[in-house]
């Protein structure tokens, strides 16, 4: 498993994608000079699909987020990543150039689901949606940094593959905020809403978790009641349940504690990993069966 990133950071910040490599004990960098060094992963952004990582060294060349440049529409470009891992120790990584053919909100799916991200993007016409190439640097000819190799998906309007960047610039406050506080982004948490006084539960919508062992038992789906709303949105058993309504969620506990503060017939959005794709949905649960008619039938 392998992705490309580019160091942010003369003491070793990296920036890549956030993705499955990443999901390990064991992370190793691979520097340009071939050395190989365990980075602990800072933070991410799911909503973004960044993820940054630090590695223990000084002094290293490094790409300055604050002089990255926003170019136009038929601007050469270099796009530097290691597709299809030919680097694997001191090789230099793989360099493609192209030109920019226009700047649009991505509209993109990944496998059946629609990508989350759906901000500005570099549409290139160099075939940069390669297998590893995720996270990697394009620049202009000068070696002004322009954006981040985003990661493989299709067009939804007519499902052929689409190679693009994310510009520097939407994404260095979620960088800068990671770097700064570490941990996961999610939007800014509300203020606590009052209880309701019947709040939502898991068991309405067909959603049934993994059992809660652990303190922090990760909110897994075990399994889905057939015919459910949870069923009708695609939900399915292994997926990981990571936001709600846009709220960070560690754990089965966690879950259950914020269902407390949402109506029982409110619509929810769920944000879930499944393998490698990040997938959002929205159910809510079905109304209750109407009551007997208090008056005998005629």
């Amino acid at each position: 498993e392998y992705q490309s990133g580019m160091l942010i950071s003369e003491d070793g910040h990296i920036l890549t994608v956030w993705s499955h490599v990443l999901d390990t004990d064991e992370i190793t960098v691979v520097l340009y000079d071939g050395r190989r060094f365990q980075a602990k992963l800072l933070g991410a952004d799911p909503r973004l699909e960044i993820a940054v990582l630090k590695i223990q060294e000084e002094n290293l060349p490094h790409f300055n987020l604050q002089e990255a440049v926003e170019v136009e529409p038929g601007t050469r470009i270099l796009a530097f990543s290691n597709l299809f891992k030919v680097a694997m120790g001191d090789e230099p990584v793989s360099v493609q150039q192209g030109i920019v053919s226009v700047r649009t909100h991505l509209s993109a799916r990944r496998g059946a689901f629609e990508t989350l991200y759906n901000g500005p993007v570099y549409v290139i016409d160099a075939v940069t949606n390669n297998p590893g190439a995720a996270g990697g640097a394009v620049v202009t000819y000068r070696g002004e940094l322009v954006g981040m190799i985003g990661k493989e998906v299709r067009n939804t309007l007519n499902n052929t593959w689409l190679n693009y960047a994310v510009p520097i610039e939407a994404l260095r406050p979620s960088v800068e905020q990671i770097i700064a506080k570490g941990g996961m982004i999610a939007q800014p948490e509300p203020e606590t809403p009052p209880r309701p006084q019947r709040c939502l539960e898991l068991g309405r919508l067909g959603i049934v978790l993994v059992p809660d062992v652990l303190p922090r038992t990760p909110p897994y789906v075990d399994w889905v009641r057939e015919g459910s709303p949870a069923e009708a949105a695609g939900i399915k058993p292994d997926d990981l349940i990571i936001l709600l309504n846009d709220r960070l969620i560690h754990s089965c506990q966690m879950l259950q504690k914020e269902l407390e503060f949402i109506e029982h017939d409110a619509e929810i959005k769920l944000t879930l990993l499944r393998g490698l794709e990040l997938i959002e949905v929205k159910l809510k649960a079905p109304p209750d069966p109407s009551p007997r008619s208090a008056k005998p039938e005629r």
